[in-house]
């Protein structure tokens, strides 16, 4: 099999590719990226040997066109995903959210290539923290950020092009992931790095707001499911029962890093912050048979914290970049 991996530089993508030369070495990758802020070619170390690194964009008709029709599937990771980002300057999600997945679809349309769209919960939007319901494929969409309403038009785009033009599609949201090679802008890496260089977490508002964690190579082996046993036209949630208030995972982090748990601060809250993530994933258990490996939050914690401390040469650059960005943009926590 031949597969093109969009954003397969970025934090989920790179992690798919990695996994996938590892577990299925009759598999052709090419990666197709950006190299945003967000893309880093060091992620995809090891590996320039054995897979096609293209430097090029989603919105570009001729380079997906060319890299599409080589293929006999897509992995569509490529995305803006920062909710703070997006508050900030909407345009480049909705180009690349949007415009990206359209001309994707255009170009698996037309060379009838199997494609599969990662997506994410908060096309949801949020729960209460007392509501005892949980996301699932028939929850309706109430998005309620610039990035959270591109990932829900691009999946309603893929939700047409199915119906429309028989487009050989499956579409997956998931929950908040965490672990290795994930950017220094999101909650949890950016809590562990901040503590490396002797700087205090800080939390959003109460620090009740809940996440459904899940370890990147639980979502990515989900994802390889789905584009194997997946049926044509068909959503999946993904989601590995992880609930944990953003309070207790910043305590969590302290006390496995030696801190104490009460050694952070509350900021402000930002505008828009969506109270609950929770998913149901028992469709995608029951239909493939997906299970999460990393069942134990804690552990899947320490992992992430031994590859950050172990890998400062991966991190350090982008950190001091994005910490620069925050100060202009009045970011003090992470993004979620």
């Amino acid at each position: 099999m031949r597969i093109l991996v969009t954003g397969g530089a970025g934090f989920i993508g790179s992690n798919f590719v990695h996994l996938i030369m590892a577990t299925n070495p009759g598999v052709e990758v090419t990666v197709l990226d950006a190299f945003t802020y967000a893309g880093e070619r060091a992620s995809l170390a090891g590996l320039q040997s054995s897979v096609h690194i293209v430097d090029g964009d989603v919105t570009d008709p001729a380079t997906v066109d060319r890299l599409v029709g080589r293929s006999d599937a897509v992995v569509h990771f490529a995305a803006e995903s920062h909710n703070d980002n997006s508050l900030a300057e909407p345009w480049p999600f909705v180009h690349t959210n949007l415009v990206g997945t359209f001309t994707l679809l255009e170009a698996v349309r037309r060379h009838d290539v199997r494609y599969h769209h990662v997506s994410t919960d908060e096309v949801y939007g949020d729960l209460a923290l007392d509501d005892p319901a949980r996301f699932s494929e028939t929850t309706p969409y109430n998005p309620s950020s610039p990035y959270s309403s591109t990932k829900a038009g691009s999946d309603l785009l893929v939700r047409a092009w199915v119906r429309s033009f028989g487009v050989r599609a499956t579409i997956s949201n998931c929950s908040n992931n965490y672990g290795p090679r994930q950017h220094v802008e999101k909650f949890i890496p950016r809590q562990i790095t901040n503590i490396i260089d002797g700087v205090r977490p800080k939390l959003y508002g109460d620090g009740l707001n809940v996440r459904d964690w899940i370890h990147v190579d639980d979502h990515n082996r989900a994802v390889w499911s789905i584009l194997e046993h997946g049926r044509i036209g068909e959503t999946y949630l993904i989601g590995a029962d992880g609930e944990r208030n953003n309070k207790d995972v910043v305590e969590r982090i302290l006390v496995a890093m030696g801190k104490d748990a009460a050694d952070y601060d509350h900021v402000t809250d930002r505008a828009g912050h969506d109270r609950r993530y929770a998913i149901d994933s028992a469709k995608l258990r029951h239909e493939l048979g997906w299970r999460p490996w990393f069942g134990d939050f804690d552990k899947g914690l320490m992992d992430t914290i031994d590859w950050y401390r172990a890998n400062e040469s991966w991190w350090r650059p982008q950190k001091a970049a994005a910490e620069q960005r925050y100060k202009h943009q009045d970011v003090v926590v992470g993004d979620f």
